[in-house]
This record gives structure tokens, C-alpha cells and sequence, in this order.
């Protein structure tokens, strides 16, 4: 009996494409449930996404394709994997995003891909759906598009042109790191120089100012400590003017059997663990103003698993508590263990408003966070 070979319709490659777009987990484990990456239970390609202001949006999001020439060796989509592939069509892409967004599913879209023939042939075909939905249909709406590791500088200003946001995953903090798991790409010449690019075409009084740059780590992976990430993650903020660094927990058995992630003694749930402490050390960085040498190490270089590094921190400096809550500055008050933004401005307002704050009772019901904080208070 001959074998029939059934050519994959629009639905079956977004189920396809859905599914291998669970490799992608930047914000799995993050502060807040804004944070968290999600999925809808019926539609696997919508996307809760946390934006760089704080609100909150539903993407549509799907690889545009899993085919890739690359062999990233952590990677379960690597080149040498034996895969169903498969490519959207441009036109294709534009009709089932549009399908979803006249029903008001979603409110922007995230294209990303898999490296189909060289960079600059894949980014053709993400400004090609950019271009579609930009100036044939007249989306006005958020769009994050996914700068391939490569790609020219014009390929790049054509995104940016296009782009709500773009990114380019950064993937390590060195290159020693890189090379270890990304032995066909140049990390200098493919990664630090389209990040370099992007940074100069999207600063201030520059042509693409208001387009965001993200960027995403893979951890534990390589043998890359987390002292590394965290001071290349501060000099992304700091010197290169990035809105969101995202960090992405290897999940073990999915690479290469002699990948230093696969044979270091850390479990799964150890390396979720790293990612969300790099989670709390950024939200540190944006929301607490914690600078990098601030951030305490274990001995290895990397976070503690066991505590936050906030809390750390504070049992380390003991000379900067107690604080008093009735005339410290916001930023001593988030020095404060169990004290977050949310809670600061409260005690901001209750003390504008004249009113001396005499117990944690003045701050609502008690809870496991200000229980956590009362060693490190006092009321004046």
C-alpha cells in the first residue's frame, strides 16, 4: 500500500508550532502572576505577556518555523533533531493573527522563528508579516518581532521600522559561556553587535527611539555562574539601554548528553530556582534601586537557592536596620525584607496624609511579609 503523505493545513502547523514554542520560557517563574508565563487552555498560540510599563496584553504567539540550520546544543530544535517541520506562510500568519484579533482574542502579536534557510531569509519573512499587517491591513497595534542571530543591519532597521519591540536572545554572558552552547554562531559578531546596532538606532533623538529592546539568557545551561549573568544583565540596563532582560531555566534532557547542564548535579527544579532568584535580583535592579555589587553570592558565584536575595542582603546589613517607617525615603523602604513597591507607597501615603504610623496594624492585615519585616522596623 503506497504511503500517503499528508501536507499539514493552517491548524495543524500552529498545533505543530505551538508545541515546540513551549521551549520558549522567559517568565515562567517570575515575581507576580503578570509575570508568569502562561497558556490558554483551547488556543495554545495566545500568550499573556507582562509589557515593560506594567500592563498587560495578550499575544499572539507561534513560531513562524521550527525548521533551523542552527545546532544550538540546547536546543530541542536543533538542526540535527529528527522533527515534523514546518513553515507558515506569510499571508497565512497575517489571516489567523487577524482572525484572532477581530475577535478581540488578542492584542498584538510576537513572531519569532527558527533559522529556515540563512538570517536574513528568515528575517524577510517576519518583516514580510510585519509589512502585511502594518501598511496592508493597518495594524496600529504591539508587535514584537524576534531579531535573528545574524541578521544584516538593513534586515535589522527594517524591523525596527515595523517593531512595537524587538529582541535579540543574548543567550550567555560571555563567550566562553556561548561557544559551549552555540558552537556555529559567532557571539560577537551575531549577538553583541545586533544588540549594539539596536541600542544606537533606538536611544534617544535617535530615528526608532520609541521601539523597546529585550533580550533573554538561557540558564544553566553552560557553566556560566550567576554572578556572571547578573553583571552582564546590569551593563544591558546600564550601558546598552535595554527595557527588559528575560531569563529562560534549561530544562534537562532536552540537549546534548555532554552539555555541561546535563552532567552538572543541579536538578531541574534547581535551575527553576536560579531563574527565578535572577528574576528577583532584576526586579531589584528596575524596582528597588539595588545596584550590581550590591547583589550577595554564595561562595561559587551563584544566588542562594534557599533565600531571596533581598533578604540576604539585609542579614548581611545589619548596620542599615532597623528603619524608621515614619521618616525613611522610599528607596530605605524597600531595603526593607517583606516591604515591595505596593506597600512603600502606602506608607508614602498614609505618612502625606500626616498620619504617624505606630504598629504594622496601621498597614492592614497581617501577613506572612510584614511578619518577615517587623525585625527590620522601627515606628520612631
Amino acid at each position: 500500500m503506497p504511503f500517503i503523505h499528508k501536507v499539514p493545513n493552517t491548524r495543524d502547523k500552529l498545533t505543530i508550532l505551538s508545541r515546540d514554542s513551549q521551549y520558549d520560557l522567559a517568565c515562567a517563574c517570575g515575581i507576580t502572576d503578570t509575570d508568569r508565563r502562561q497558556r490558554s487552555e483551547d488556543d495554545k498560540w495566545v500568550y499573556p505577556v507582562a509589557l515593560e510599563n506594567g500592563h498587560k496584553t495578550f499575544l499572539f504567539k507561534t513560531l513562524v518555523s521550527n525548521v533551523c540550520i542552527n545546532s544550538c546544543r540546547y536546543c530541542p530544535l536543533r538542526a540535527t533533531e529528527d522533527l515534523q517541520r514546518c513553515t507558515l506562510g506569510i499571508e497565512e500568519t497575517v489571516d489567523t493573527f487577524l482572525a484572532y484579533y477581530r475577535a478581540r482574542h488578542v492584542q498584538g502579536i510576537f513572531l519569532t522563528s527558527g533559522v529556515i534557510k540563512t538570517p536574513d531569509d528568515t528575517m524577510d519573512r517576519i518583516i514580510s508579516i510585519a509589512a502585511s499587517l502594518r501598511k496592508k491591513h493597518g495594524f496600529k497595534g504591539y508587535m514584537h518581532l524576534k531579531i535573528i542571530p545574524g541578521a544584516s543591519d538593513a534586515a535589522i532597521e527594517s524591523a525596527l521600522a515595523l517593531a512595537s519591540a524587538v529582541s535579540v536572545n543574548i543567550e550567555s554572558s560571555n563567550e566562553e559561556s556561548f561557544n559551549q552552547l552555540c558552537p556555529n554562531k559567532d557571539y560577537v559578531k551575531h549577538v553583541v553587535r545586533s544588540i549594539d546596532l539596536i541600542s544606537r538606532l533606538t536611544r534617544k533623538g535617535a530615528p526608532y527611539s520609541g521601539v523597546k529592546q529585550t533580550t533573554q539568557f538561557v540558564v544553566g545551561a553552560s557553566d556560566e555562574i550567576d554572578q556572571q549573568i547578573v553583571s552582564c544583565s546590569w551593563r544591558l540596563y546600564k550601558k546598552k539601554g535595554l527595557n527588559r532582560v528575560y531569563f529562560s531555566a534549561y530544562q534537562r534532557g532536552l540537549g546534548e548528553s555532554d552539555l555541561p547542564g546535563e552532567i552538572s548535579p543541579s536538578t531541574n527544579s534547581d535551575i527553576l530556582m536560579r531563574e527565578h532568584r535572577l528574576y528577583q535580583v532584576d526586579f531589584l535592579f528596575r524596582k528597588y534601586g539595588f545596584k550590581d555589587h550590591e547583589i550577595p553570592f554564595e561562595k561559587d558565584g551563584n544566588l542562594s537557592l534557599s533565600i531571596d536575595p533581598k533578604e540576604l542582603w539585609a542579614k548581611q546589613h545589619r548596620e542599615f536596620f532597623p528603619v524608621d517607617i515614619n521618616r525613611a525615603d522610599k528607596y530605605e523602604l524597600l531595603r526593607i525584607p517583606g516591604f515591595g513597591p505596593i506597600t512603600v507607597n502606602n506608607v508614602l501615603k498614609i505618612r502625606k496624609n500626616h498620619h504617624r504610623i505606630r504598629s504594622m496594624d496601621a498597614l492592614g492585615k497581617s501577613c506572612k511579609r510584614f511578619e518577615k519585616a517587623k525585625p527590620y522596623i522601627k515606628f520612631g
